[in-house]
């Protein structure tokens, strides 16, 4: 039996902040109790000084494996993830191919068993015409099914009336919706081409990827859950406008329809188009700086529940092109915590409410099995954080296949020291323990 021991733990879990050493045996966490033995510990890490927190659950990454890895791969991104104290990750349908059958799925799923240092899901893709590839999907062992409403790669778009109301009736399992709706997308890229041509630039991307398109498609998905109860959960709210569809009347573990908030919608706003342009290009686009005081306030309020990231990487060359060519995304899964983090040094969140809304949430939101909190018995997933070290992003520390970041040159106020996964040391100040430690993804449904 594995023992390791984390000493002197300053826990932030579960709305409280409390002391304790916590003891993990075979992967689990075993014990939380000050003055545990040290007889027979295999490790030993001395938190002393440090806060220690659940490992961040991103319910929204694009690792671009299969058929993208000039981009990025399972192994390159979940290193990315653990080093920024993510430790687990659900991953989109839209890779080459697309996963719209099982089989490919399945293989998806093998890549990570292989590869991944972070615990890991995939998302089961929705098209119009493979609803019944959709309904075999397994609700246990799948994180859910993704259905984007907006332009998307592939055969991926979903805008047949009858394929949609079908997938919100008969979906036995969550549903994920990108919500932006084509029609107005278009209308506004043509006459925005015959405009401005060639000199085009990012600070058109939030009015062409409007407030309308986004409004218009979120209130589509959240008519329909609401018509056949389906549960939905709406991924990276960007306005204001849509704030309106969500309730926060009733705790997340009752909720029929969820929404997350992305982390680049809460930091950037479109001011920063003028000196980052096409790095910060993202669908749905980033918009006025009103949105983002609108979407931190709806996230207080908990009609927002869960922040993550919607790390999307493209190559440095990619994001040169002219605005028209240059893909949409922008990668970010390396530094989330530490994001969210430089609010609660500005004051504008506690740590309670980062760990609640990055830790708590998506565990109960997508009904993870044992994971999400510091609790005896659930898997040792953990992220020591000391808050008296800085972090300064730069080209030597970026560990993205991409090896560019937006937030290049910040200096972050905290730092993470060490990551935990499945009951595994992966991560010790900079340096890589192994090469595997990530488990499957279980749901509780």
């Amino acid at each position: 039996m594995r023992k390791l021991l984390v000493r002197n733990a300053r826990i932030i879990n579960e709305g409280q902040i409390t002391e304790a050493d916590i003891l993990i045996e075979n992967g689990f966490i075993s014990q939380i109790k000050s003055g545990l033995s040290d007889k027979d510990i295999n490790q030993i890490i001395d938190a002393d000084g440090q806060y220690v927190l659940p490992g961040v659950i991103d319910d929204q990454v694009h690792f671009r494996e299969p058929g993208l890895t000039h981009k990025a791969t399972i192994h390159s991104e979940s290193r990315a993830a653990v080093a920024g104290g993510v430790t687990s990750f659900m991953e989109m349908p839209n890779t080459v191919p697309n996963a719209l059958t099982q089989e490919l799925l399945a293989d998806k799923y093998a890549i990570a068993a292989q590869r991944s240092l972070a615990n890991y899901s995939f998302f089961m893709g929705a098209s119009n015409d493979n609803i019944d590839e959709v309904l075999r999907t397994d609700p246990k062992t799948v994180c859910g099914i993704k259905v984007f409403m907006g332009s998307s790669t592939g055969n991926m778009l979903v805008d047949n009336e009858r394929v949609l109301d079908a997938l919100f009736r008969q979906s036995p399992m969550l549903i994920a919706t990108h919500c932006e709706d084509e029609a107005t997308i278009r209308s506004n890229t043509e006459r925005y081409k015959i405009e401005y041509g060639d000199s085009a630039t990012a600070a058109l991307h939030p009015l062409i990827r409007n407030e309308e398109a986004c409004l218009k498609s979120s209130s589509l998905a959240v008519a329909l859950a609401r018509q056949h109860n389906a549960r939905l959960h709406v991924l990276h709210i960007s306005t204001a406008d849509e704030l309106a569809l969500f309730t926060n009347q009733l705790p997340l573990t009752e909720k029929r329809i969820t929404a997350e908030v992305c982390v680049h919608h809460l930091w950037f706003d479109s001011d920063d188009y003028a000196t980052l342009g096409n790095q910060i290009k993202c669908n749905p686009a980033i918009k006025a700086r009103h949105h983002k005081k609108a979407l931190m306030a709806a996230l207080m309020d908990d009609r927002l529940d869960i922040i993550a990231t919607d790390h999307a990487p493209h190559t440095w060359a990619e994001k040169q092109q002219n605005y028209w060519q240059a893909p949409s995304g922008l990668p970010l899964v390396q530094h989330p915590l530490l994001l969210m983090l430089e609010f609660v040094n500005q004051g504008r969140l506690s740590l309670e409410t980062v760990v609640r809304k990055m830790c708590h949430a998506p565990a109960d939101c997508f009904q993870i099995d044992r994971r999400g909190y510091v609790r005896e018995g659930h898997w040792a997933d953990l992220v020591l954080v000391d808050s008296t070290q800085s972090t300064v992003v730069s080209k030597q520390n970026i560990l993205y296949q991409c090896g560019w970041s937006p937030l290049e040159g910040h200096t972050f106020k905290n730092s993470v020291t060490h990551t935990i996964v499945s009951g595994e040391l992966v991560y010790k100040n900079g340096q890589f323990l192994t090469n595997k430690a990530g488990e499957r993804l279980a749901f509780s449904r």
